[in-house]
């Protein structure tokens, strides 16, 4: 790999830089060029590029990095440009000097843009390198309505994965008595999915009518939402060693026996005591798969949050924490607006419940990004 440009760039490239980009992202990104520089020694140590899974490994690192470090290297060659566009305009040369005098605002421009991309790239990196997450909606306090707004919050997600093209899988699905879903689980696969839909965990609240209601009183009801990331390093947060497995029949309504072969699928982790029971198939197999699948995420997700917690008093404080306790969004019917709570604006009910949430999902980017920079 050849030298990172960011290593033989001139000073008055640099300055413009600096007007730029904060000193504190500089320091970042100057961090990442010596990380990236390493990685490049190290693959091409050929003890390195026998062992399959450190090759890789840091192949995956490298590629995460990539979307910080491809912007910079535009960003200072589009910086070089500029200053050689201001020594022609003080060259004398009066035909250079137009042509410097047309070209500059293009540049400027364009520098304008890569550094944008740069201050999101370093503050979203870690989620974008997240390629799925698990999805978990469940019914809250309002009785059968609250099943039936469970299950349209549900869809909502499921609508908003159909349109941008994500891979969106059922894991598990309980109706509730009267329609709708007591919770769901699907595993949602893209690129951009993770970062899209992070910050929807929480309480999700329903003011309507509900169809069974005479009076014609508004009902209070409500969903929560988890979504939990599965980046490739959430194997490492489960040992098996650490769970206890256990193989029944599967259990319908009241208990009784719908299946006489023993396929659904229990799992316990001890040193949470978190419990995942899966019976969505009839293949062991397949039922033992997903339930592995989501006992990971959710003490991955749970880690995650206990980490979060101790870190800083400023990152407790940002959106998107997952919290499921914490009322994000109201829906209103007789209005036909969504609130959300953390930025405060209102979105179209039918569009939203239609799968339409990407005016929502840039809105929460935006103030997560804005809070980020500031704790930088």
């Amino acid at each position: 790999m050849s030298a990172h440009p960011a290593n033989s760039v001139s000073p008055a490239a640099l300055a413009i830089v600096a007007d730029l980009l904060p000193e504190n992202l500089r320091r970042i990104l100057s961090q990442q060029v010596a990380e990236d520089d390493g990685i490049a020694a190290q693959l091409e140590d050929l003890s390195v590029a026998s062992d399959h899974r450190k090759s890789s490994a840091l192949s995956r690192r490298r590629a995460v990095l990539a979307r910080t470090l491809e912007p910079y290297a535009e960003l200072l060659r589009a910086a070089g440009e500029l200053v050689g566009l201001v020594e022609l305009l003080a060259s004398g040369d009066a035909d250079m000097a137009a042509m410097a005098r047309a070209e500059k605002p293009e540049l400027e421009t364009r520098t304008r843009e890569l550094a944008a991309r740069i201050v999101r790239a370093l503050v979203t990196g870690e989620e974008a390198g997240i390629a799925s997450f698990v999805l978990e909606v469940r019914m809250g306090v309002g009785g059968d309505e609250a099943a039936l707004w469970a299950g349209e919050v549900f869809e909502m997600y499921r609508a908003y994965a159909a349109r941008r093209g994500w891979r969106c899988e059922v894991v598990e699905t309980k109706p509730g008595d009267a329609g709708g879903l007591t919770h769901a689980i699907a595993t949602v696969e893209g690129d951009g999915a993770f970062a899209a839909l992070q910050f929807e965990g929480g309480t999700h609240q329903v003011k309507r009518v509900p169809a069974t209601e005479a009076q014609g009183r508004i009902h209070t009801s409500t969903a929560t939402v988890a979504v939990m990331p599965e980046p490739e390093e959430v194997d490492a947060a489960l040992d098996p060693a650490e769970v206890k497995e256990m193989v029944t029949t599967a259990q319908g309504p009241g208990g009784q026996n719908v299946n006489k072969v023993a396929t659904a699928v229990h799992l316990i982790h001890l040193p949470t005591g978190l419990e995942v029971r899966m019976q969505e198939t009839r293949s062991q197999g397949q039922n033992r798969e997903k339930a592995w699948r989501l006992l990971r995420a959710r003490v991955y997700e749970q880690r995650k949050r206990e980490a979060d917690l101790k870190r800083s008093a400023e990152r407790r404080s940002m959106i998107g924490t997952g919290d499921r306790a914490e009322k994000i969004r109201t829906y209103r019917f007789k209005e036909g607006i969504a609130v959300d709570h953390r930025v405060e604006q209102s979105f179209p009910l039918t569009k939203l419940l239609a799968g339409e949430l990407d005016t929502l999902v840039d809105a929460l980017a935006a103030k997560d990004l804005a809070e980020r920079l500031a704790a930088m």
